[in-house]
Protein backbone atom coordinates (compact mmCIF):
# COMPACT_ATOMS: atom_id res chain seq x y z
CA UNK A 1 0.00 0.00 0.00
CA UNK A 2 2.89 2.43 0.74
CA UNK A 3 4.61 1.44 -2.59
CA UNK A 4 1.24 2.79 -4.15
CA UNK A 5 1.96 6.04 -2.49
CA UNK A 6 -0.47 5.96 0.46
CA UNK A 7 0.63 6.67 4.01
CA UNK A 8 -0.05 3.81 6.53
CA UNK A 9 -0.61 3.68 10.14
CA UNK A 10 -1.10 -0.22 10.68
CA UNK A 11 -1.86 -1.27 14.20
CA UNK A 12 -1.16 -4.85 15.07
CA UNK A 13 -4.32 -7.47 16.14
CA UNK A 14 -1.54 -10.45 16.22
CA UNK A 15 2.23 -10.64 17.02
CA UNK A 16 3.07 -14.09 15.37
CA UNK A 17 6.29 -15.19 13.97
CA UNK A 18 4.34 -16.28 10.97
CA UNK A 19 1.53 -17.11 9.52
CA UNK A 20 -0.95 -19.72 11.00
CA UNK A 21 -0.75 -21.54 7.56
CA UNK A 22 2.59 -22.70 8.69
CA UNK A 23 1.08 -25.12 10.74
CA UNK A 24 2.80 -23.37 13.89
CA UNK A 25 4.21 -20.54 15.20
CA UNK A 26 4.96 -18.46 18.28
CA UNK A 27 4.07 -14.76 19.67
CA UNK A 28 0.80 -13.63 21.03
CA UNK A 29 -2.58 -11.70 20.44
CA UNK A 30 -2.34 -8.08 21.16
CA UNK A 31 -4.88 -7.14 23.54
CA UNK A 32 -8.24 -5.38 22.58
CA UNK A 33 -7.70 -2.20 24.54
CA UNK A 34 -3.95 -2.35 22.46
CA UNK A 35 -6.05 -1.20 19.32
CA UNK A 36 -7.98 1.77 20.96
CA UNK A 37 -5.02 3.11 22.94
CA UNK A 38 -3.12 3.51 19.76
CA UNK A 39 -5.99 5.05 18.25
CA UNK A 40 -7.10 7.32 21.20
CA UNK A 41 -3.11 8.68 20.99
CA UNK A 42 -3.61 9.99 17.44
CA UNK A 43 -6.79 11.48 18.05
CA UNK A 44 -5.20 12.77 20.79
CA UNK A 45 -2.89 14.96 18.81
CA UNK A 46 -6.15 16.00 16.35
CA UNK A 47 -5.00 13.62 13.45
CA UNK A 48 -7.58 11.05 12.80
CA UNK A 49 -9.43 13.78 10.30
CA UNK A 50 -6.62 12.93 8.42
CA UNK A 51 -7.51 8.99 8.32
CA UNK A 52 -9.66 8.08 5.18
CA UNK A 53 -10.18 4.86 5.54
CA UNK A 54 -9.72 2.06 8.12
CA UNK A 55 -8.82 -1.53 6.75
CA UNK A 56 -9.00 -4.56 9.20
CA UNK A 57 -8.08 -8.00 7.87
CA UNK A 58 -7.12 -10.99 10.43
CA UNK A 59 -8.72 -10.44 14.11
CA UNK A 60 -7.18 -12.29 16.74
CA UNK A 61 -10.28 -12.52 19.37
CA UNK A 62 -13.91 -11.05 19.08
CA UNK A 63 -13.10 -8.22 21.46
CA UNK A 64 -10.94 -6.95 19.43
CA UNK A 65 -13.57 -6.76 16.90
CA UNK A 66 -15.23 -4.29 19.46
CA UNK A 67 -12.36 -2.30 19.42
CA UNK A 68 -12.16 -2.12 15.82
CA UNK A 69 -15.45 -0.86 15.42
CA UNK A 70 -15.21 1.82 18.01
CA UNK A 71 -12.20 3.60 16.16
CA UNK A 72 -14.23 2.92 12.98
CA UNK A 73 -17.11 5.00 15.03
CA UNK A 74 -13.73 7.94 16.13
CA UNK A 75 -12.51 7.81 12.96
CA UNK A 76 -15.85 8.73 10.54
CA UNK A 77 -16.56 11.48 13.66
CA UNK A 78 -13.33 13.02 12.88
CA UNK A 79 -13.67 12.20 8.94
CA UNK A 80 -17.40 11.90 7.90
CA UNK A 81 -16.15 10.92 4.53
CA UNK A 82 -13.91 7.84 5.62
CA UNK A 83 -14.75 4.55 5.01
CA UNK A 84 -14.38 1.13 6.57
CA UNK A 85 -13.26 -1.56 4.49
CA UNK A 86 -13.22 -5.29 6.17
CA UNK A 87 -11.73 -8.26 4.93
CA UNK A 88 -13.39 -10.62 6.88
CA UNK A 89 -10.74 -13.20 7.88
CA UNK A 90 -13.03 -16.17 9.19
CA UNK A 91 -10.08 -19.35 8.74
CA UNK A 92 -10.07 -22.02 6.77
CA UNK A 93 -8.71 -25.46 8.72
CA UNK A 94 -8.06 -26.98 5.63
CA UNK A 95 -5.58 -24.70 4.67
CA UNK A 96 -4.54 -24.45 7.93
CA UNK A 97 -5.89 -20.75 8.51
CA UNK A 98 -7.08 -20.63 12.18
CA UNK A 99 -9.10 -17.91 13.86
CA UNK A 100 -10.35 -17.81 17.42
CA UNK A 101 -13.73 -19.01 18.22
CA UNK A 102 -16.36 -16.40 17.79
CA UNK A 103 -14.44 -14.10 15.40
CA UNK A 104 -16.41 -15.51 12.54
CA UNK A 105 -19.74 -14.30 14.79
CA UNK A 106 -18.23 -10.93 15.01
CA UNK A 107 -17.66 -10.59 11.31
CA UNK A 108 -21.07 -11.96 10.13
CA UNK A 109 -23.52 -10.30 13.32
CA UNK A 110 -20.97 -6.73 13.78
CA UNK A 111 -18.60 -6.06 11.43
CA UNK A 112 -20.49 -6.19 8.11
CA UNK A 113 -23.30 -3.77 9.18
CA UNK A 114 -20.66 -1.37 10.09
CA UNK A 115 -18.47 -1.63 6.50
CA UNK A 116 -18.69 -0.17 3.35
CA UNK A 117 -16.61 -2.82 1.38
CA UNK A 118 -16.12 -6.05 2.36
CA UNK A 119 -13.92 -8.08 0.72
CA UNK A 120 -15.21 -11.88 1.17
CA UNK A 121 -13.83 -15.10 -0.59
CA UNK A 122 -15.91 -17.80 -1.70
CA UNK A 123 -16.52 -19.56 1.84
CA UNK A 124 -16.31 -16.20 3.15
CA UNK A 125 -19.25 -14.98 1.12
CA UNK A 126 -21.59 -18.30 1.77
CA UNK A 127 -21.34 -17.56 5.88
CA UNK A 128 -21.93 -13.86 5.51
CA UNK A 129 -24.54 -14.29 3.29
CA UNK A 130 -25.95 -17.69 4.46
CA UNK A 131 -26.48 -18.86 1.36
CA UNK A 132 -24.84 -21.46 -1.06
CA UNK A 133 -22.90 -20.33 -3.61
CA UNK A 134 -21.97 -22.96 -6.24
CA UNK A 135 -21.92 -20.03 -9.50
CA UNK A 136 -21.06 -16.61 -10.61
CA UNK A 137 -24.59 -16.00 -10.61
CA UNK A 138 -25.38 -17.15 -7.31
CA UNK A 139 -22.02 -14.99 -6.13
CA UNK A 140 -24.09 -11.82 -7.74
CA UNK A 141 -27.38 -12.50 -5.74
CA UNK A 142 -25.45 -13.48 -2.18
CA UNK A 143 -23.03 -10.49 -2.63
CA UNK A 144 -26.12 -8.21 -3.08
CA UNK A 145 -27.35 -10.09 0.18
CA UNK A 146 -24.59 -8.31 2.00
CA UNK A 147 -24.72 -5.00 0.31
CA UNK A 148 -28.57 -4.85 1.50
CA UNK A 149 -26.90 -4.79 5.01
CA UNK A 150 -24.78 -2.02 5.35
CA UNK A 151 -21.78 -2.37 2.55
CA UNK A 152 -21.94 -0.05 -0.87
CA UNK A 153 -19.28 -2.85 -2.77
CA UNK A 154 -18.46 -6.36 -2.43
CA UNK A 155 -15.14 -7.65 -3.58
CA UNK A 156 -15.50 -11.57 -3.94
CA UNK A 157 -11.41 -12.14 -3.73
CA UNK A 158 -11.50 -15.82 -5.29
CA UNK A 159 -14.15 -17.63 -7.12
CA UNK A 160 -12.81 -20.72 -7.02
CA UNK A 161 -15.95 -23.80 -7.26
CA UNK A 162 -18.40 -20.77 -8.32
CA UNK A 163 -16.38 -19.55 -10.73
CA UNK A 164 -17.05 -20.48 -14.90
CA UNK A 165 -14.01 -22.23 -14.74
CA UNK A 166 -11.22 -24.36 -12.91
CA UNK A 167 -8.34 -23.31 -15.13
CA UNK A 168 -8.84 -19.96 -13.92
CA UNK A 169 -8.74 -17.32 -11.08
CA UNK A 170 -11.55 -15.65 -11.03
CA UNK A 171 -13.03 -12.06 -8.82
CA UNK A 172 -16.18 -10.20 -8.91
CA UNK A 173 -16.76 -7.00 -7.90
CA UNK A 174 -20.99 -6.28 -6.91
CA UNK A 175 -22.52 -2.71 -6.39
CA UNK A 176 -26.50 -2.64 -5.80
CA UNK A 177 -26.93 -1.97 -9.67
CA UNK A 178 -23.69 -3.69 -11.35
CA UNK A 179 -21.09 -6.28 -11.11
CA UNK A 180 -17.58 -6.91 -12.95
CA UNK A 181 -16.40 -10.30 -13.52
CA UNK A 182 -12.50 -10.64 -14.28
CA UNK A 183 -10.13 -13.54 -14.70
CA UNK A 184 -6.43 -14.35 -15.06
CA UNK A 185 -4.06 -17.65 -15.25
CA UNK A 186 -3.69 -19.82 -12.55
CA UNK A 187 -0.10 -19.93 -10.76
CA UNK A 188 0.56 -23.36 -10.19
CA UNK A 189 2.54 -23.58 -6.50
CA UNK A 190 1.36 -27.65 -6.95
CA UNK A 191 -0.24 -28.24 -2.98
CA UNK A 192 1.45 -25.64 -1.24
CA UNK A 193 0.16 -22.04 -2.05
CA UNK A 194 1.43 -18.68 -0.67
CA UNK A 195 -0.12 -17.45 1.78
CA UNK A 196 -1.01 -13.19 1.99
CA UNK A 197 -2.93 -13.14 -1.54
CA UNK A 198 -6.30 -11.89 -0.32
CA UNK A 199 -4.30 -9.18 1.88
CA UNK A 200 -2.51 -8.05 -0.69
CA UNK A 201 -5.93 -7.86 -3.14
CA UNK A 202 -7.95 -6.21 -0.21
CA UNK A 203 -5.10 -3.67 0.38
CA UNK A 204 -4.33 -2.60 -3.18
CA UNK A 205 -8.41 -2.37 -3.68
CA UNK A 206 -8.15 0.24 -0.72
CA UNK A 207 -5.48 2.21 -2.21
CA UNK A 208 -6.80 2.33 -5.79
CA UNK A 209 -10.26 3.64 -4.61
CA UNK A 210 -9.21 5.84 -2.32
CA UNK A 211 -6.60 7.37 -5.22
CA UNK A 212 -9.82 7.72 -6.99
CA UNK A 213 -9.83 4.86 -9.49
CA UNK A 214 -13.15 3.45 -11.31
CA UNK A 215 -14.51 0.51 -9.51
CA UNK A 216 -13.78 -1.70 -13.44
CA UNK A 217 -10.35 0.05 -13.39
CA UNK A 218 -9.30 -0.71 -10.04
CA UNK A 219 -10.47 -4.44 -10.35
CA UNK A 220 -8.19 -4.49 -14.09
CA UNK A 221 -5.04 -3.11 -11.64
CA UNK A 222 -5.47 -5.67 -8.44
CA UNK A 223 -5.74 -8.38 -10.41
CA UNK A 224 -3.05 -7.37 -12.80
CA UNK A 225 -0.88 -6.46 -9.95
CA UNK A 226 -1.02 -9.68 -7.84
CA UNK A 227 -0.87 -11.70 -10.82
CA UNK A 228 2.51 -9.98 -11.38
CA UNK A 229 3.80 -10.60 -7.62
CA UNK A 230 2.32 -14.22 -7.91
CA UNK A 231 4.65 -15.32 -10.71
CA UNK A 232 7.64 -13.09 -8.95
CA UNK A 233 7.07 -15.31 -6.03
CA UNK A 234 7.13 -18.27 -8.50
CA UNK A 235 9.74 -17.54 -10.55
CA UNK A 236 12.34 -17.15 -7.24
CA UNK A 237 11.08 -20.33 -5.94
CA UNK A 238 9.35 -18.44 -2.63
CA UNK A 239 6.42 -19.65 -0.34
CA UNK A 240 5.89 -16.34 1.00
CA UNK A 241 4.71 -13.63 -1.65
CA UNK A 242 7.75 -11.65 -2.85
CA UNK A 243 6.43 -7.99 -2.79
CA UNK A 244 9.48 -6.36 -2.39
CA UNK A 245 11.09 -7.72 -5.63
CA UNK A 246 7.52 -7.22 -7.26
CA UNK A 247 7.20 -4.06 -6.05
CA UNK A 248 7.90 -2.16 -9.46
CA UNK A 249 5.46 -4.22 -11.29
CA UNK A 250 2.58 -3.58 -8.47
CA UNK A 251 2.56 0.08 -9.46
CA UNK A 252 2.75 -0.55 -12.88
CA UNK A 253 1.71 -4.43 -14.04
CA UNK A 254 3.02 -5.44 -17.50
CA UNK A 255 -0.21 -7.59 -18.11
CA UNK A 256 -3.52 -6.48 -18.56
CA UNK A 257 -6.49 -8.22 -17.82
CA UNK A 258 -10.36 -6.71 -18.36
CA UNK A 259 -12.95 -6.91 -16.41
CA UNK A 260 -16.29 -7.68 -17.98
CA UNK A 261 -19.67 -5.81 -16.69
CA UNK A 262 -22.08 -8.79 -16.19
CA UNK A 263 -25.58 -8.26 -17.63
CA UNK A 264 -24.06 -6.63 -21.13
Amino acid sequence: MRRMGVNVWPLNTVQFSNHTQYGRWTGCVMSASHLSEIARGIADIDQLQRCDAVLSGYIGSPEQGGHILDIVRQVKQANPDAWYFCDPVMGHPEKGCIVAPGVAEFLCQQALPCSDMVAPNVLELEQLSQREVASVEQAVDAARVLIARGPKVVLVKHLSRAGYRRDAFEMLLVTADEAWHISRPLVDFGSRQPVGVGDLTSGLLLVDLLQGKALDQALEHVTAAVYEVMLITKEMGEYELQVVAAQDYIVNPRCHFAAVKLGE
